[in-house]
């Protein structure tokens, strides 16, 4: 039979086990919720810098992102007239 000392150190190491457990998993859900709320925030700063960027697409003026007349001399798309006549729009 087991001395009455030995149940005592067998159920305190028992509880302090139990103990430790809860501890233990507690610091795993925090450190996973942690995580999760990063994980979040990041997400949300991405759509933000989404809709920023597309906001200042909308809000571009028409003739800078409609002018398709090319000034490279070398282009193979190069247009004299349409060069002429963009600058006769522009001047008028």
């Amino acid at each position: 039979m087991a001395s009455s000392g030995v149940n005592v150190l067998r159920y305190s190491a028992l509880g302090l086990g139990i103990f430790y457990g809860f501890y233990h998993q507690r610091q795993i859900y925090a450190a996973d919720r942690k995580i999760a709320i990063q994980q979040e925030y990041e997400h949300k700063q991405e759509l933000i810098n989404k809709a920023k960027a597309e906001y200042a697409k909308s809000k571009q003026p028409a003739s800078a992102s409609s002018s398709s007349t090319t000034l490279d001399l070398n282009d193979p798309k190069f247009d004299l007239e349409a060069v002429f006549k963009n600058l006769d729009k522009t001047a008028a």
